[in-house]
């Protein structure tokens, strides 16, 4: 039994010889009538709030309502209320705070920011910084290996970024052609002349090509050891130009240049990082790329650790056409729909209209539409529900949509409420279908497991599969044919909470466009949600979805937290993520805050050894 001092967090403890009526019972007595008679792991945890996965998937299927299962007796709506509030009270640990100061700790745990292994850049990364350093856009990173996609499910997860003897190769070769391509200004800030030897306009070139590369000032020592390079190749007798850039591509393949570095102190504390390490994790959050001079011009004045100058700069460069990419990276993983140019491949005899240049107006409408939000500061709430999107003639088509024309995309007000948000746009539910049509499963699937962060768990081996064609076959249409297919034990509970979201985007086909009819047979875009509520169609799911705003606010910010660290969340971060949704809960939902926050969070401003 659950000791009283153990559960006195919350509201959990209560006298022996209290007892309240059913609906007034203490959050801990009604943890112990609905869910340890089958869950008995939840009597022996331990106080809620220490980390343990099991309290927060408890938390989650209480807040859901999808435990008790439908077989087993039910709370009310006040008891389930009070259970929800007593878990998430008792599991809410203090974060520490913006200032850390040394009394700063959480209630229930020391702080621990979590450590990011030495992180090598991402293609994209690589691409953007080679661009900014020496002014080419030839993407010479297109053409390396593969990034994996670790923890969070983002291919910047240090974790993942390997370096197998072919990169080296590319990174070797890649140097060569990127200095060749080089303007000559971007590299050569002096030249030998009277007054200049060869070796001092070596050291000036080298210095400010090194810092810029390595994102931070150069030492001595590191200095010395270019310039001994320069001056082995210039006693070959080699142009002053020619060992310049011999010695410059030493520093293209150097790890200081190739991984953002941040370097341990002594000690096991946590500890702040450098200035010039928080510009590094600004720019390559934002703008997937280095430091620009302003941020290099704060790091070394030692200012990029105040909250109020990382806020103004997080707005800074939210507004720089740099920031485009942090939409397109993280956007593009997060909803899968840079699978658009990948993995997806709507079959062209039953989907004829679906070419290149509409996937890519798809994929863009996407990208426009977060990136304004961020940009604008708007409610996050937006990407649930919206009254306008951006389109182009071809996509406004697709849509019909009437008035659009012309290849450029812009916002376009929408007056039909079945449109509007991420759940309804083509680039999401393409992505969600198969080639031949559509998939309540994947589209239920991916609502759960992106839009309110509670995956289905993978499915058993004998799970089966269905027709490649949705029209009716054998007198049943696809909905009926996978509801039999549903009633599978090993399938139903799964199935429950994915299928019923999957069946309120039924009426869009698998490239987005409207359909009120499969096969001759009306779309019947109905469900039945695990909790007992009904609902049909796009317009009344929204509805259901922005019920749970607190659910996928939560997820939202996971999921960006996880992007901004460059690594999978773990239970320590959790007090962090439940900060950062207060604040923005308090701000109106804003993307703006959501940013913001995260790069003034404990984890973001600070690390630990390993």
């Amino acid at each position: 039994m659950l000791a009283a001092p153990i559960l006195a967090a919350g509201g959990w403890a209560r006298s022996a010889d209290e007892s309240p009526a059913p609906s007034l019972e203490k959050p801990h007595a009604l943890l112990k009538r609905f869910c340890v008679p089958c869950h008995a792991e939840l009597d022996t945890l331990g106080k809620p709030g220490a980390p343990n996965p099991h309290w927060t998937k408890a938390l989650t299927r209480a807040r859901e309502g999808t435990m008790p299962p439908k077989s087993a007796p039910q709370p009310s709506a006040a008891e389930r209320a009070r259970l929800v509030a007593g878990l998430t009270a008792a599991t809410a640990i203090k974060p520490a705070s913006d200032a850390q100061k040394p009394d700063a700790r959480p209630l229930n745990a020391a702080p621990n920011p979590g450590r990011v292994l030495l992180h090598r850049l991402s293609r994209e990364e690589y691409n953007n910084t080679v661009r900014d350093l020496l002014g080419v856009n030839t993407r010479p990173a297109d053409s390396f290996p593969p990034d994996g996609s670790g923890g969070g499910g983002f291919d910047n997860n240090a974790d993942t970024l390997f370096v197998p003897p072919i990169l080296m190769e590319r990174y070797l070769a890649t140097a060569t052609t990127l200095l060749r391509n080089a303007p000559p200004e971007r590299l050569f800030i002096a030249r030998p002349g009277p007054k200049t030897p060869p070796r001092e306009a070596a050291r000036q070139c080298l210095t400010r090509f090194a810092t810029l590369a390595y994102r931070r000032p150069l030492e001595p020592a590191e200095l010395d050891r270019l310039l001994s390079l320069f001056l082995a190749a210039a006693h070959q007798g080699q142009p002053f130009e020619a060992t310049v850039k011999r010695t410059m591509k030493a520093i293209l393949v150097s790890p200081h240049f190739l991984f953002r570095v941040e370097r341990d102190r002594p000690g096991a504390a946590p500890y702040p990082l450098s200035d010039y390490e928080m510009a590094s994790r600004l720019s390559y959050f934002l703008w997937a790329s280095m430091p620009d001079a302003e941020l290099f011009r704060l790091a070394a004045t030692k200012k990029l650790q105040d909250p109020a100058v990382l806020d103004a700069q997080v707005r800074r460069m939210l507004k720089d056409e740099r920031a485009q990419a942090f939409t397109a990276s993280f956007v593009g993983q997060w909803l899968r729909v840079r699978e658009l140019k990948t993995t997806a491949k709507p079959d062209p005899g039953r989907f004829p209209d679906y070419t290149p240049v509409l996937r890519d107006a798809m994929l863009e409408e996407t990208n426009r539409f977060f990136d304004s939000i961020v940009r604008n500061g708007d409610s996050l709430l937006l990407l649930l529900d919206s009254d306008y999107t951006y389109l182009n003639e071809r996509l406004a088509k697709l849509y019909e949509v009437p008035g659009v024309q012309g290849d450029t995309m812009r916002r376009v007000p929408l007056k039909d409420r079945r449109r509007g948000g991420i759940l309804t746009q083509a680039s999401v539910l393409t992505v969600t279908s198969f080639p031949q049509r559509t998939s309540p499963v994947l589209r239920g699937k991916w609502v759960l497991e992106e839009v309110l962060g509670t995956p289905a768990p993978p499915p058993p081996p004998n799970a089966g599969g269905l027709s490649p064609n949705d029209a009716p076959e054998a007198g049943m249409t696809f909905r009926q044919r996978l509801e039999l297919h549903r009633n599978k034990p090993e399938c139903a509970s799964c199935h429950s909470r994915m299928d019923p979201l999957g069946f309120g985007l039924e009426n869009f086909d698998g490239i987005g466009r409207w359909r009120d009819q499969i096969g001759g047979v009306a779309v019947d875009s109905s469900g039945v949600l695990e909790n007992g509520e009904k609902f049909s169609g796009p317009v009344e799911l929204k509805r259901h979805l922005l019920s749970e705003k607190d659910a996928f606010i939560r997820s939202l910010t996971r999921k960006m937290l996880a992007y901004a660290l460059g690594r999978g969340l773990e239970e320590y971060d959790a007090p962090t993520v439940t900060a950062i949704t207060k604040r923005l809960s308090a701000n109106g939902y804003s993307a703006t805050t959501l940013v913001t926050e995260i790069a003034k969070s404990y984890p973001f401003r600070n690390r630990r050894n390993g």
